[in-house]
C-alpha cells in the first residue's frame, strides 16, 4: 500500500491499488458530524467530465464511513485505469467531502478490485445514460 499524500489535482498519474488521498483537518468538537446524506449528497456533485452521471450514481463509490469524530474514509475505483481524469478524480472527491459542514480529514483509497463495471451504476444513472 502506498503511504498516504496529498495528491496535486490533476497530475494525470493513474492511481495505484490502495493509494491513500488525503483532505480536509480535524473536525471542531463543537460541530455536529455530518451525516452519511450530506457527504453521499456532496460526492453527487463530482462528475468524470466524459459522462453526465456523477460518480455516487455512476458505482464509483464502494464504501463510505464516517466516524464519529467526523473522519470520512471512502474506498473508489474508477472507470478505467487510463481515465483521463484518474489523477485528480479522487483528490477532488476527498476535497468536496472535506468541504461538508461536520466532516473532519478525508481519506480516500483506490481500489481496483473489483473493476468498475455498468452493473454498478444506479437506476439513476441507467436512465441518465439510457441504458435500459
Amino acid at each position: 500500500m502506498m503511504p498516504p499524500y496529498d495528491m496535486p489535482a490533476g497530475d494525470g498519474e493513474p492511481p495505484k491499488e490502495g493509494e491513500l488521498i488525503r483532505s480536509g483537518s480535524p473536525k471542531d468538537p463543537a460541530i455536529p458530524t455530518a451525516d452519511e446524506e450530506a457527504v453521499v449528497n456532496a460526492m453527487r456533485g463530482v462528475y468524470d467530465p466524459e459522462i453526465p452521471v456523477n460518480i455516487y450514481d455512476l458505482g464509483l463509490i464502494y464504501d463510505l464511513k464516517i466516524a464519529e469524530d467526523g473522519h470520512v474514509g471512502i474506498t473508489m475505483t474508477l472507470t478505467a485505469p487510463a481515465c483521463p481524469v484518474a489523477g485528480s478524480l479522487p483528490k477532488e472527491v476527498a476535497d468536496v467531502v472535506a468541504n461538508v459542514e461536520g466532516v473532519g480529514e478525508v481519506d480516500v483509497t483506490i481500489t481496483w478490485d473489483p473493476p468498475w463495471t455498468q452493473a454498478n451504476m444506479s437506476e439513476v444513472a441507467k436512465v441518465a445514460l439510457d441504458m435500459f
